[in-house]
């Protein structure tokens, strides 16, 4: 895995420019991500299983190593933007347990659902890692089979989102964590300039091969008490949940500044940001099948 390096400078109103390198990480397989299996599954930790912390996190990490091991993509932990969730619950009936799988993708609607074998309620209660990767085990095929009808039923939907020569789909989220108006702001913004880089924009994940996130954190300097440090980083992703690359800006501005009306700084953000987005799922081949096609191309 090569990483690539850019420099982004951006100028605030009577401040010193941003600057500061994202990281990408765009892997060696751009060639596959055209029409990817399915969506990647997150297996977080459930809180309704009738387990402790400790062996709900654990059955999470069996689930996901037993998925793997049948050749779906999944991993412990909470959803990335793109992430379709697999959400593990326990139910007791007399003196058995039974296990329940439910679906969702990456818009947390309802895919399917299934149930796993019963499993006595002594060993459920024992936690024992044997009797938790016996249940995941059981389940894998099961989730296996909701998995394959649900990609199948989506591309039956949209049989063009994935086809050669339209432009790459990207999931904008919201930004977060910016005071004032800063989150509208940035989004507002960032939305207007990334059809421009040849973006198809959307707030939902179905569909999207690609998110962008925005994470911003102002912290007061303790070296200069009049300066806030600003760290804005547009975090990309794509649909088997890899990290592809970061653009981020990091600058301290006068204490406060940032506190009400973003306005122009918004707008210088986001003008900046929008090609380095566009390089890193370049990078990482998101542009490679966008040429136009043609009727003789076409498939009848």
């Amino acid at each position: 895995m090569r990483r690539i390096l850019l420099l982004l400078a951006v100028a605030l109103a009577g401040c010193a420019p941003f600057n500061q390198p994202y990281r990408g990480n765009p892997g060696g397989e751009a060639p596959r991500l055209v029409a990817p299996p399915v969506y990647r599954l997150a297996v977080p930790s459930p809180d309704q299983a009738m387990l402790t912390d400790r062996a709900s996190s654990n059955l999470a990490v069996l689930m996901a190593e037993s998925l793997v091991a049948d050749e779906v993509p999944a991993v412990a932990g909470p959803p990335t933007p793109l992430d379709w969730q697999l959400t593990i619950a326990a139910t007791r009936e007399g003196e058995m347990i039974r296990p329940r799988y439910t679906l969702r993708d990456a818009d947390g609607r309802d895919l399917g659902a299934t149930a796993g074998p019963l499993v006595p309620v002594a060993a459920w209660g024992a936690e024992a890692e044997g009797t938790l990767a016996g249940a995941a085990q059981a389940a894998t095929p099961l989730v296996a089979r909701l998995l394959a009808g649900a990609d199948a039923a989506r591309r039956a939907a949209d049989p063009d989102t994935l086809r050669a020569g339209a432009p790459p789909r990207l999931r904008l989220m919201p930004v977060h964590g910016a005071p004032g108006d800063g989150n509208t702001s940035l989004t507002t913004r960032l939305r207007e300039f990334l059809p421009n880089e040849g973006f198809a924009v959307q707030d939902v994940a179905d569909g999207a091969g690609f998110a962008v996130e925005g994470v911003v954190r102002v912290s007061r300097d303790r070296a200069h008490p009049t300066e806030d440090q600003a760290d804005i980083q547009f975090i990309v992703t794509r649909r088997d949940g890899e990290e592809l690359g970061r653009v981020a800006f990091v600058n301290n501005v006068p204490t406060g500044s940032l506190d009400g009306y973003w306005g122009d700084i918004a707008d210088v953000i986001a003008q900046t940001a929008a090609p380095g987005i566009k390089q890193v799922v370049e990078t990482a081949g998101g542009f490679a099948a966008a040429q136009p096609a043609t009727p003789a191309t076409r498939a009848p």
